[in-house]
């Protein structure tokens, strides 16, 4: 695939030739080409610091640079007045929760902000805040202040306010990081809609890989360059591979046994994820079979590679290859499977007249991976609030560790490690103050502090860093530091809150690894909160939220298998017209339709004649259909369709909400 090449059949909208930019000694962008033409999505992806947002801001007409072409609409933006003359026809997002929004104003007061910036007519005004009101789920907000929202909710809205005016070009920087997979289907159904119903074009970049195969064409980045371009599926058969698949109980024999002869192995709850880099399936299982002989596991599933493993191969190959995290330094001691770590008997929370948890309850052993899911404003934070002690609740009890939650705060925080968003470090002191400084926090004496110093370097892969200033380290380093923090003092519960936040797939899968090992060999008991449905995949038990309620509880197993049998099979056409695929099949009443990219996904409660009725329908419009396939469930699939259909049984009107 040439860099640069003109991918899309219509006319060019961003031409990016040689483009570099320095900051003082560091290039952030490295001689990048890329061509996005009119009508397509074009996507950036890359771990962080790859040079994304320093590309998106040169076309947006935001940030100079220093050698290079950057056209836009036809135009070298190459001075302060040829900014000038294309920025209203672009509409941009940047990265960061609620950066292009102001504080005191309202949700409604933000948008009508830019419309008014933007000139947008008074008569388009009232029908396009109305509907992106309603799609981000803002609409009953429109009177609160934007400082008081959640971090997901900032987000929706400046996605609203970047889109208001129905820009040419939208230049969209991580717009759906933080944001619940509800709202992501959302803004994915606007940005699909007005591309194809307004001719816009959009250059998009996510920290999630299921979403860049929604991208029409992409640019995968490391380091400032571009490794490798195309579409999605062009991208995907780039590298030789297969995804093999099988489950054991025993973990750690299995992981360390596979890892010896494969670079990427993984943990899935009770299955281990091998990618092999052959892609004759037969072979792949042979190959894997011989390596893990004499293991007790199931029967070997060999499928093609996803994106995300593709891109974490392209990491590895480029170097950005992070220390693997090590051995838990011999402190694995055995426990008690069935000691109940954490339960939460009918915790209620009022926040005046309005109640974010409605009579909670769950429990988690030691042991076990625990996924809090739910969209954003459901509950999930006011929950873990509650649970370590820093809220009181409303009615309802709960135990932690051992000690009740509402009368032994200080003995809870001493029991348990709390991991937030924002890592909680401090960045201009190393590694190792960062560390003892925590250990002196939490009162360990000198020669307990220097023992787990060494476990927590071990475990997290550190060696190396130790004299790091923390502001420095790569964001991977930075979030598994955090996370030794978090276990400096030994808890046996742990609370991560949506802990891999804006880090890359290597740093993903390794953060991953490390938590398997704290449960499965430490004992550790751990909740987690996150937005990564593939993340959510790890957890041995879910629980989701909605409206302070817990709607559905088990495995990601039965979770699928429950909605399954509600909902029918997965079903993916693939169409020359995907947009107008998108809307005929919802006209037509098809369950679940969603666009991802050049395919569209809906349930078949018949799936012989569903798919025979979906093609027909399609045909009939004038869209030529390329194939129908049944898909497997993702978790995804799943909290989309459980919080639709909560939605739709809640709306008096009885009318679907969102696409």
């Amino acid at each position: 695939m040439t860099k640069g090449a003109s991918h899309g059949s219509g006319s060019p909208v961003v031409r990016v030739a040689g483009l570099r930019k320095r900051y003082k000694k560091h290039v952030a962008v490295d001689g990048v080409d890329l061509t996005v033409n009119k009508g397509e999505i074009y996507g950036l992806i890359g771990p962080d610091g790859a040079g994304k947002s320093s590309l998106m801001k040169a076309v947006a007409s935001v940030m100079t640079y220093d050698e290079g072409v950057v056209e836009v609409f036809g135009t070298a933006v190459d001075s302060e007045r040829a900014a000038e003359r294309i920025k209203s026809r672009i509409g941009f997002l940047p990265q960061g929760l609620g950066l292009n929004l102001y504080q005191e104003l309202s949700v409604e007061e933000n948008v009508d902000f830019f419309a008014d910036l933007h000139a947008v007519p008074r008569d388009a005004l009232a029908e396009r805040k109305a509907e992106l009101l309603a799609m981000t789920r803002l609409d009953r907000f429109r009177d609160r202040p934007m400082k008081h929202l959640s971090g997901g909710m900032k987000q929706k809205l400046g996605l609203i306010c970047a889109l208001i005016h129905e820009p040419e070009l939208a230049v969209l920087d991580e717009p759906t990081t933080g944001v619940d997979p509800v709202s992501r289907r959302d803004f994915w159904s606007i940005l699909s809609e007005l591309v194809q119903e307004k001719g816009m074009t959009a250059l998009v970049s996510t920290a999630y890989m299921d979403e860049a195969e929604r991208f029409h064409h992409l640019s995968f980045l490391s380091n400032g360059k571009v490794l490798i371009c195309g579409t999605p599926s062009a991208v995907r058969t780039s590298v030789a591979g297969s995804v093999a698949t099988f489950e054991t109980m025993t973990h750690a024999d299995a992981i360390g046994r596979l890892k010896q002869s494969f670079e990427h192995v993984e943990t899935i709850g009770r299955s281990v994820r091998v990618f092999v880099g052959i892609s004759d399936r037969i072979e792949a299982k042979r190959h894997v079979e011989a390596v893990a002989g004499g293991l007790a596991c199931s029967a070997v599933v060999v499928e093609e590679p996803e994106l995300e493993d593709i891109v974490v191969s392209l990491l590895t190959r480029s170097g950005e290859k992070e220390q693997r995290s090590g051995e838990m330094a011999g402190r694995s001691a055995p426990y008690d499977r069935e000691e109940v770590a954490m339960q939460a008997n009918g915790l209620t929370r009022d926040f005046g007249n309005f109640r974010a948890v409605d009579g909670v309850s769950f429990r988690v052993r030691q042991g076990e991976i625990f996924g809090l899911l739910g969209a954003n404003g459901a509950g999930k934070t006011t929950v873990i609030k509650m649970l370590t002690g820093l809220l009181p609740p409303t009615a309802g009890t709960g135990l932690v560790a051992g000690a009740d939650m509402r009368t032994a705060a200080r003995s809870i925080k001493d029991r348990i490690g709390y991991m937030s968003q924002a890592f909680s470090l401090y960045l201009d002191l190393t590694v190792e103050e960062n560390i003892k400084l925590f250990a002196g926090i939490y009162g360990l004496d000198p020669r307990a502090a220097r023992e787990r110093f060494r476990w927590i370097v071990a475990m997290a892969g550190l060696s190396g860093y130790e004299s790091s200033l923390t502001g420095r380290l790569p964001m991977g380093v930075r979030q598994r530091l955090a996370l030794g923090c978090a276990l400096v003092h030994g808890p046996r519960v742990l609370f991560l809150d949506e802990p891999t936040s804006g880090v890359d797939p290597i740093g993903r899968r390794r953060f991953w690894d490390m938590l398997t090992k704290l449960a499965r060999e430490e004992g550790v008991a751990i909740l987690i909160t996150t937005h990564h449905m593939s993340e959510a995949e790890h957890c041995d038990r879910l629980a989701l939220m909605y409206a302070g309620r817990i709607v559905a509880e088990g495995s990601p197993a039965d979770m699928k298998r429950q909605v399954r049998r509600e909902a029918g099979s997965l079903c993916e056409v693939v169409v020359d017209q995907p947009g107008r695929a998108l809307v005929r099949l919802q006209r037509a009443g098809f369950l679940g339709t969603a666009l991802y990219g050049t395919k569209v996904h809906f349930f078949c409660r018949d799936l012989d004649r569903d798919k025979a009725c979906a093609r027909h329908t399609l045909e009939e419009s004038g869209v030529s259909v390329l194939s129908v396939n049944e898909r497997p469930l993702s978790l995804e699939d799943v909290f989309v369709y459980r919080i639709m259909v909560l939605e739709r049984t809640e709306e008096p009107s009885g009318q679907t909400v969102g696409a």
